[in-house]
């Protein structure tokens, strides 16, 4: 009887401690979630454009990628993104662009979409770089600095993915700023994605994590159509 109680006491601490090492690492996780969201709005913050005349001249501007439909135009949210980073040209902010986008799929490009309707606004095909392999925000990021060789870069997405998006390019060594364009869709799960996302850019740039492709460097200071394969 003895015995027994001595276990049941035994069991019983080893329970107690192993509930509040559980509670504790969720608290630092939670913790360590929460203070993600703050230190990346806050730490951005001073690099976000209110308009386009705000924007330091730079190497290059980057329009990040969305959906494309299947007839090859872009979706809204796309377009807005185009349209803003055409304002930031035509204002003489930077002489190239940079269109980044999923073309993992032969029937799926959203590079080509992207620089077809800037053709269409009569932006000239050597001012525009392809990036074919910006399957996220990281990897567009990392192939600017990597392939490209920018230094100085703007870049043109919705609101809720801007902080994330100059966040990674300044972990990479570039003087990034957004300009970013209003939010279209669902604002809750593009929110809540967001907040996910934030974390993994966090470990990606603290890990430098390699993009999926890199490939020869194409200096930003030639020729857009040098991309175009």
């Amino acid at each position: 009887m003895t015995e027994n109680k001595k276990n049941k006491s035994k069991y019983k601490k080893i329970l107690k401690r192993s509930i509040i090492s559980v509670a504790c690492i969720l608290i630092l996780g939670i913790s360590f979630f929460f203070g993600v969201q703050v230190y990346m709005v806050q730490s951005t913050k001073a690099y976000i454009l209110s308009n386009a005349s705000e924007a330091p001249e730079s190497d290059a501007i980057m329009v990040l990628g969305a959906l494309v439909f299947s007839s090859g135009r872009p979706s809204p949210t796309l377009r807005d993104r185009l349209d803003y980073g055409y304002e930031l040209y035509m204002l003489g902010k930077a002489k190239k662009i940079i269109v980044s986008g999923d073309h993992g799929q032969k029937d799926y490009n959203e590079v080509g979409a992207m620089r077809d309707y800037l053709l269409e606004k009569g932006v000239p095909r050597e001012d525009i770089f392809m990036d074919h392999a910006g399957f996220n925000t990281y990897d567009s990021m990392y192939r600017a600095k990597e392939i490209f060789g920018v230094e100085s870069l703007l870049i043109s997405t919705q609101d809720f993915h801007i902080a994330r998006s100059v966040y990674i390019a300044r972990r990479m060594g570039i003087n990034a700023y957004g300009y970013p364009c209003e939010d279209r869709g669902n604002g809750r799960y593009n929110r809540v994605r967001e907040s996910l996302a934030r974390v993994k850019a966090v470990i990606d740039t603290t890990v430098r994590r390699q993009p999926r492709f890199l490939g020869e460097a194409i200096p930003i200071s030639g020729d857009g159509i040098l991309t175009e394969g």
